[in-house]
């Protein structure tokens, strides 16, 4: 599932050069040989790429360089003229300082006759811009890290530079070193016997550097055995600034200190691997801040380890239980930071592939194991380490970049039939892969092959998602708002692993994070999102959506009484449908945006208003303005994204506009009905969350099913709503088939459950008597509604039909009068005061006998 891209490799990168100029200019004879992989050695990686490196040289020298991986090149930053066994070293941005930490030969290798005292570690910042003069920072018997802060990129370079030193007595030191520029080239350090320095952490048992963030995470102890982790955000113009204070619960039991992208250090990384405290914290530019531990081995089949989401609130720990236990104390999982997921890894073992951005739905992350775990070239005999960002392959001097690979996923995708593999493998394709109309078809054409399935709809998701892309792309301040799955909570289970979830405070960050910018300002944007999640309500809540529809469609009926807000909506659907691109440079196969559909209509113009009234109530110090652009934007991406879906349908089984011909009903193919099959799902896809559908959707639907379906099948569909008789398909069926005994049935069984609106336009089309009963029928309730609106003594308003009225007209219109007139009559006679009900009875028996010419009898 993962690729490694290769970012560095010694022998290809740097060897080459060394073959080709002279080390050093100390001594023009020295000049380099093809020296060992053992005397190669990488000792860390800058902000801005450049890997840091040294070797010895022919005559006992050792050479420290540096290579950019945008340029490929490679530069000689400083030769020592005797063999130092380097520690760490760190170059500044504009390459004029470089502070270094080795070894010294203590008194134990000195020859007997020397007795002076030797610190076992000295630690010097040098002036390389030219050579000059040398800086001694640190001589101590402990092992010192140094590394320079770096500004931002596109930052100008600052009279002074930021130097950390770090001790291996569990200190942390700032050195601020001003420098002077002299000769318009020579740098020197100004007043180098008077650097100010502070310290900015004692006591820490665990330290990281962010390597792009230019952020310092430590640990310190807190009472009751519990970890604190901090954060120190460096700046290169001014002071740093303490911005997290998180109580990680659990206490740290290591016996010496642990550094984290402070470099290599060869001489000390050759340890156990067992030995090591596994904790790293990933980063992200949207915000995201992840605490990745692995735990002590308690049990020698299973794996437990913590990610600690602090951008969401959450701790999720999780359990992996392995087969062959025999090998599970040979190393430890490895956490990688691939963009919006945190990799964790054991080869031979498993890859878990854990979302970080939208954390909440466990199917949104990938578990994998066996020969879909694997990565090569990694294996178990390979030692790795997590470089922020990178990979270092200790062994080999290698450096990589860890990536989703495309094609594993969509094998993987395809391969598996586990709906929670799926869906992780389409959330991934979906919303991380770079935008790519190849991957897109084989979504596309995987769904197609896919049975029903009962719990998730794929279609949905793939909808939610696309949408969900393209509008953070063009408006990144929606990304909380708009959904981007179609579940609202998934309840399943993950094969190989078991997760629990803890709700943690986000009152760590208190005050400190407002204000910033950058990641910082997203941090506390994605805060204050979990904070009110409570508040944020889902844009597409069903049931209010279809209770409008319904009331709109209502509307519809009796067009001269649509009110203002019917109007709106409409408005709103016709500046949709201007903005659709209907001459894109693709040639689409599917005929769509070819008609009006006033249902269709109703429903866009519906979700525009729903989606801008959402996120004015959110947004609205963005301004309309921006607001309609983003709602509109939205709306057109959702007509096209299903327009695009239903094309590549079509292009997959050769399909044109000729199927569209219901003369050529005889002549049927089973792509025909895969097709409608699949124009089915969509339809049942987008009805599920309540959205439109292009014009002219229903009528290319109806018309593939009445070219492949019996005509009992496509009158049961149009019954159950599936189907929907549109005029241009009545239109169609009046004007390319003739009057055959077949026709005539067939035609006859679709006309009667057209809508009425539909049949009163276009029933003088088939001379027939059904359609002159049609035809005849409306005229009558024409005349009768004239008839009766000009009656003001019987002025009522047209109402719905009632259950018990019959949908003969006349009779209806006479019920409705009759009723009309009982209640008037019971109205004067509550009127009345002084009436003998006797009398009244009486004579209205009298007429009555008289009426039947029973008054002699």
């Amino acid at each position: 599932m993962l690729i490694l891209t290769p970012y560095f490799d010694i022998e290809d990168d740097v060897i080459p050069w060394l073959l080709k100029c002279r080390l050093t200019p100390l001594d023009e004879n020295d000049l380099c040989t093809r020296p060992s992989r053992k005397e190669l050695q990488v000792v860390n990686v800058e902000k801005n790429g450049s890997v840091l490196y040294t070797w010895k040289g022919m005559k006992g020298t050792t050479c420290i360089g540096a290579y950019d991986p945008h340029n490929k090149q490679n530069k000689l930053l400083y030769v020592f003229d005797k063999e130092v066994p380097v520690i760490s070293c760190s170059v500044n941005m504009e390459k004029t300082l470089l502070a270094v930490s080795f070894l010294q030969f203590t008194r134990r290798d000195l020859p007997f006759e020397t007795l002076r005292p030797v610190s076992r570690c000295l630690t010097l910042l040098l002036e390389i811009q030219p050579v000059n003069s040398t800086k001694v920072l640190k001589a101590v018997d402990s092992h010192v890290r140094v590394q320079f802060v770096y500004p931002t990129s596109d930052a100008k370079p600052f009279p002074e530079n930021h130097l950390l030193v770090i001790s291996e007595d569990g200190y942390i030191e700032h050195i601020l070193i001003p420098v002077v520029i002299e000769e318009d080239y020579k740098v020197t350090v100004h007043n180098p016997d008077r650097l100010h320095k502070d310290i900015v952490a004692e006591d820490i048992l665990w330290a990281q550097w962010d390597t792009q963030g230019q952020r310092l995470f430590y640990t310190a102890e807190k009472e009751e055995n519990d970890t604190l982790l901090m954060c120190i955000q460096f700046y290169p113009d001014r002071n740093y600034k303490k911005l997290l204070s998180f109580p990680l619960g659990f206490s740290l039991t290591v016996k010496k200190l642990w550094l984290i992208n402070f470099g290599y250090n060869s001489f000390q990384q050759q340890e156990d691997s067992l030995e090591l405290l596994n904790l790293h914290v990933f980063t992200n530019h949207t915000g995201t801040m992840s605490v990745c531990y692995s735990h002590p081995v308690q049990n020698l089949g299973e794996f437990t380890y913590s990610v600690i989401l602090l951008h969401y609130g959450w701790k999720k720990t999780f359990i992996v239980s392995l087969e062959e236990s025999d090998h599970c104390l040979t190393s430890k999982p490895t956490f990688i930071n691939i963009g919006y997921y945190v990799a964790v890894y054991m080869p031979g073992y498993f890859l878990h592939l854990i979302n970080t951005q939208h954390p909440n739905l466990a199917c949104h992350s990938l578990f994998l194991s066996g020969n879909d775990a694997k990565v090569s070239p990694w294996n178990q005999q390979h030692h790795i380490l997590s470089l922020s960002d990178l990979l270092l392959d200790c062994q080999f001097g290698k450096m990589y970049k860890a990536d989703i690979d495309p094609k594993l996923l969509m094998t993987f995708m395809h391969d598996n039939k586990l709906d929670c593999h799926q869906l992780a493998a389409m959330h991934c394709a979906v919303l991380y892969l770079q935008n790519n109309s190849e991957t897109e078809a084989q979504i596309i054409h995987w769904m197609c092959g896919l049975p029903v399935s009962g719990s998730i709809d794929l279609i949905q998701e793939f909808i939610c998602g696309t949408l969900y892309k393209k509008a953070i792309s063009e408006a990144n301040i929606v990304d909380k708002l708009l959904p981007y799955s179609s579940l609202v909570n998934w309840d399943g289970e993950i094969p190989g692993v078991t997760c629990s979830t803890e709700i943690i405070s986000l009152s760590v960050f208190k005050d400190t994070i407002q204000n910033l910018k950058g990641f910082w300002a997203e941090l506390n944007r994605n805060v204050e999102f979990v904070k009110n999640l409570e508040c944020f309500h889902n844009p597409w809540h069903n049931n209010s959506l279809r209770r409008f529809k319904a009331q709109l469609y209502s509307e519809m009926k009796v067009a001269e009484k649509a009110n203002q807000h019917y109007r709106n909506i409409l408005e709103n659907a016709k500046t949709i449908l201007s903005k659709v691109d209907t001459c894109s440079s693709e040639q689409k196969a599917v005929p769509l945006f070819q008609e009006e559909d006033g249902h269709q209509m109703v429903l866009i113009g519906l979700m525009v208003e729903k989606l801008k009234e959402y996120l004015m109530k959110y947004l609205h110090h963005i301004g309309k303005k921006k607001i309609d652009m983003i709602v509109n934007n939205y709306a057109v991406n959702l007509l096209e994204c299903i327009w695009q879906i239903i094309d590549k349908i079509w292009k997959k089984y050769n399909l044109n506009t000729h199927v569209l011909c219901l003369s050529n009903r005889e002549k049927v193919n089973s792509a025909e009905f895969v097709v409608f099959r699949m124009m089915a799902r969509v339809l049942e896809a987008a009805e599920g969350l309540v959205l439109p559908l292009p014009p002219g959707y229903h009528t290319v639907h109806i018309t593939l099913g009445a070219q492949c379906l019996p005509l009992y099948t496509l009158l049961h569909y149009i019954d159950l709503g599936v189907l929907h008789p549109t005029e241009r398909f009545v239109t169609k069926l009046f004007e390319e088939l003739d009057n055959s005994e077949v026709n005539e049935r067939f035609k006859f069984s679709i006309v009667t459950r057209i809508p009425e609106t539909i049949g009163r336009k276009i029933c003088h089309l088939w001379d027939h008597p059904v359609c002159s009963s049609c035809f005849a029928r409306i005229h009558v309730k024409t005349l009768l509604t004239e008839l009766y609106t000009h009656q003001k003594s019987r002025d009522f308003s047209i109402r719905e039909q009632a259950p018990f009225e019959s949908e003969f007209l006349p009779l209806t219109y006479l019920t409705r009068v009759l009723t009309e007139v009982e209640e008037q009559a019971l109205n004067r006679l509550e009127e009345s005061e002084n009436v003998d009900a006797k009398f009244v009875e009486e004579i209205a028996l009298k007429q009555t006998l008289t009426f039947l010419g029973l008054e002699n009898k």
